[in-house]
């Protein structure tokens, strides 16, 4: 286990800086919407500028292809993107299909693949749940046959997929002989069809994936994927908290500044009792986050036993943080909080996307005692 530092860099501060002006710049309000609006789901020009600033490299190192940097990097560049709800592939293709492509330890899937993907030219999504809606890795009903030397088909359908319906490059989990094994399945292959979801978060894509004989290659060891999933689903629950803290404090300070605009009976609203409750309450639930999307992401840099349960307690807790904050920040706002045209609702749809996003807090409270069972065993 290495060590690893307990604050911020001066390096790591100037990327969040570098960070948050693109995102102001570009990920405006106004392009986020037109973006969840496009049949693409996401904004090109902003990912193509994340790409050209080694944004979309981070966490894989320079002589594999990549920025630098680790697990900690790219969950600043999380946080600001959660502020903006800028609508950019950066959790499915960056810290999913990435992580699961290097993870596999395949070494010729890896060379075909993620130089692209690391440039941004490519974009990948990662493929498990299945039809049911079941994030339960152990739940795997699509099927791969051997189709010849080095081929597979896969048949099945998998559902709730982030931004599968666009991603150029598909991960695809599916049972093999030896049990659930990871494969790469091109997006236009011959036997995908791919169909985007009508969602409550339009700024996240979600995308059902049916494959009918697909054409596929194997990614690692076959009967490994469950391995491989585990430790990278555990990776994007810490990124995710992440992004929850990035939107929660942007709720924060929205419903702070408009407390001290909006006027009632001939003074600002925040300095009305339950409003300064509310803007409190709302810090407390920030700061929460924080606290436990930081200790998560240490254990990630630090590989860390106790990541499984960091990265599954952080998830639920900035992410439920998340939706009081918005749904706070509606109330505080009024009237205008509730109509189409104030950005007060996307975040709320955000949060709740992030609440149900690889299972809700029950589900992830059934993992954490199956753990703690498991360790109180051993």
């Amino acid at each position: 286990m290495r060590v690893v530092a307990t604050e911020i860099t001066t390096e790591q501060e100037e990327l969040r800086s570098a960070v948050r002006t693109l995102v102001s710049e570009h990920a405006t309000e106004d392009r986020v919407r037109a973006a969840m609006d496009s049949e693409a789901g996401f904004d090109e020009r902003t990912w193509r500028l994340l790409a050209d600033m080694g944004l979309v490299g981070l966490g894989v190192d320079e002589d594999e292809g990549g920025s630098g940097g680790s697990i900690v990097e790219v969950c600043i560049v999380m946080e600001e993107l959660g502020g903006a709800l800028a609508c950019v592939p950066y959790l499915s293709s960056v810290v999913l299909a990435v992580s699961a492509l290097r993870r596999a330890g395949d070494a010729e899937t890896t060379a075909r693949w993620l130089p692209g993907l690391l440039s941004g030219e490519l974009r990948g999504a990662v493929a498990f749940t299945e039809d049911d809606g079941d994030w339960a890795l152990e739940r795997i009903s699509t099927t791969a046959e051997p189709a010849g030397p080095d081929q597979w088909h896969l048949s099945g359908r998998k559902s709730y997929v982030i931004d599968g319906h666009a991603a150029d490059l598909l991960l695809v989990v599916a049972r093999a002989q030896e049990g659930p094994t990871l494969f790469a399945v091109e997006g236009d292959a011959t036997g995908v069809t791919r169909r985007r979801l009508r969602t409550v978060d339009m700024t996240r894509p979600l995308a059902t994936v049916d494959l009918r004989e697909a054409p596929a290659v194997r990614v690692g060891e076959e009967g490994r994927a469950l391995t491989v999933l585990s430790e990278v689903l555990d990776l994007a629950r810490v990124a995710l908290s992440a992004e929850s803290v990035g939107g929660a404090q942007r709720v924060l300070s929205d419903a702070v500044d408009y407390a001290k605009l909006r006027e009632q009976f001939g003074r600002p609203i925040g300095s009305f009792q339950a409003i300064k409750h509310a803007c409190a309450e709302m810090l407390v639930q920030v700061e929460l986050a924080r606290s436990v999307a930081i200790h998560a992401r240490r254990a990630a840099d630090a590989q860390s036993p106790d990541l499984p349960s960091a990265a599954k307690i952080a998830k639920t807790l900035s992410a439920d943080a998340f939706f009081r904050c918005a749904a706070d920040n509606i109330q505080i706002h009024g009237g205008i909080g509730f109509t189409w045209e104030h950005s007060a609702h996307l975040y709320l749809r955000r949060a709740k996307s992030a609440q149900l996003l690889f299972g809700d807090a029950a589900f992830h409270r059934a993992q954490l005692a199956s753990l703690m069972d498991h360790e109180s065993r051993a």
